[in-house]
């Protein structure tokens, strides 16, 4: 239960630092992109994504440490999680993208 909570506070201070604009280096693919084509991305709705993502992360670490050594109920979170970063990909790909 204490490394759920020890990681969920990690993925929270990685959220705000995202968050308030100081980890656009933490942003996979951002931090490696060329100039040309961050141009393409929308920054700010990026960081929104990222942060909220981080946030639903920090929120299934706390559940699997209350869970503990429950295989059936970890297998159905990490299934919704799977599901949800995925959607989350989809926006990032579209939502995110400059017109």
């Amino acid at each position: 239960m204490i490394k759920g909570i020890i990681f969920a506070i990690i993925f929270i201070i990685l959220a705000i630092i995202i968050l308030i604009g100081k980890g656009d280096f933490l942003i996979a693919g951002y931090n490696t992109a060329s100039e040309d084509e961050k141009k393409k991305v929308n920054i700010h709705r990026l960081r929104i994504l990222v942060t909220i993502v981080c946030i639903i992360t920090a929120i299934f670490c706390t559940f699997l440490g209350y869970i503990g050594e429950d295989k059936f109920n970890g297998l159905i979170a990490t299934i919704i999680y799977i599901t949800i970063v995925i959607i989350f990909i989809i926006f990032g790909n579209t939502w995110t993208k400059n017109k």
